[in-house]
């Protein structure tokens, strides 16, 4: 059994005295993990970095084993983050989110080109907070809980929507919220792809794409945690401002 093709690095772990085991998130394999001889050698070590581009060779014996890689730099995104504390903490959102929730060996090609892309952008810190906003709303949409923020789900109507339900995550205008206003969760215009995108606009978005992470999303996944480096680069994205 074997196959070849382009992986983003989420995650390395050592494995024996010289060997790793990697987890590469791959266009047409999914999340696919495998052993890597050598992996902590002067020569490798340094291309295993989280959110690097590998082209990769896996072989087993039996589809179901492990296996091994063979792996060859493509892009390295290690010079993007080395000396921006934001970049540094976007990268591990995105590696930890894809850790956290892709199922092993299942293909999502949309979302590995959203991914690909959105690492690309990494360094670009006035575009990359509302990239990475983007992103979240399409993991959430790859995993099944996408929003649904086209109408009112009160009223049908289009306009003036204001808020999301927490329970479905369809939007809700600000006739349809009434004296439930309180208790749903804010939809500013970036949700919708209105506006200018101010800062403070995708902080208050970033509530709402937690909040569907934390409460639909984790918990569909055994009532793990969400990884804290979510809420890291949130927190980092913050104080910027």
């Amino acid at each position: 059994m074997d196959w070849r093709g382009t992986g983003i690095l989420l995650s390395v772990r050592r494995h024996g005295e010289s060997s790793a085991i990697i987890d590469v998130f791959t266009e047409d394999r999914g999340r696919h993990a495998g052993i890597v001889r050598g992996g902590t050698s002067r020569k490798i070590a340094p291309i295993l970095q989280p959110g690097a581009q590998l082209d990769v060779a896996w072989r087993a014996r039996l589809e179901d084993h492990i296996g091994t890689f063979a792996v060859e730099p493509v892009r390295s995104r290690a010079a993007l983050v080395m000396n921006d504390r934001l970049a540094l903490a976007g990268l591990n959102a995105v590696t930890g989110l894809l850790s956290f929730c892709l199922p092993d060996r299942e293909a999502h090609g949309a979302l590995y080109r959203r991914t690909e892309q959105l690492l690309d952008l990494l360094g670009q810190n006035e575009i990359w907070p509302l990239a990475y906003l983007r992103w979240e709303v399409a993991l959430l949409e790859d995993m099944g809980f996408g929003l649904d923020l086209s109408a009112c789900a009160v009223t049908g109507g289009t306009e003036d929507l204001a808020f999301v339900s927490p329970k479905s995550g369809r939007a809700v205008s600000r006739a349809g919220a009434g004296k439930w206003a309180t208790r749903l969760l804010p939809l500013p215009p970036v949700l919708l792809g209105q506006g200018e995108a101010q800062d403070p606009e995708v902080a208050r978005a970033f509530v709402t794409t937690g909040y569907f992470l934390n409460n639909h999303l984790a918990p569909d996944l055994g009532h793990r945690p969400l990884p804290d480096a979510r809420m890291r680069f949130v927190d980092a994205f913050i104080r910027t401002q």
